[in-house]
């Protein structure tokens, strides 16, 4: 007997260049028009506007240099919290077809995390976010 498994759409679990904010005009908008909200240890800047890429999210990632002084400190901490947030992107809704939205991740606590904090933090972030989409669209619509 054969069993049958289900088979279900695949899930992108990439973060690629396009998905990278890097638009200097678009950060600069998104500091002086975004909204924020925090998610210790993250500060999350966000805005739905529409971006050079044909991509549903844009996401840019700092750390304090006045807090780590040391860059391998300070790029530990973007790795793990890329990688936080490419396991749990899904978890984003796909906003309509004509808005796109940028999303800006800065660590704010005072010590080197561990990636279970970061990964804890990053889905509480991701969670609000898609709720404060929600209310967006409804508001729209």
């Amino acid at each position: 007997m054969e069993t049958k498994e289900k088979i279900e759409s695949p899930v992108s679990y990439s973060f690629k260049k396009e998905e990278r904010l890097c638009s200097k005009k678009v950060i600069d908008k998104l500091f002086t028009e975004g909204e924020s909200f925090l998610s210790f240890p993250l500060k999350v800047v966000y805005k739905v506007s529409e971006l050079p890429k044909p991509v549903p999210t844009q996401a840019g990632f700092s750390v304090s240099k006045k807090i780590f002084k040391r860059a391998v400190k300070r790029n530990r901490i973007k790795r793990l919290m890329r990688e936080a947030y490419r396991l749990n992107k899904q978890m984003l809704p796909t906003l309509a077809e004509n808005q796109q939205m940028a999303v800006f991740f800065i660590f704010i606590g005072k010590e080197l995390p561990t990636f279970v904090q970061v990964e804890k933090a990053m889905k509480k972030a991701l969670y609000r976010l898609a709720d404060s989409c929600a209310e967006a669209g409804n508001k729209k619509a």
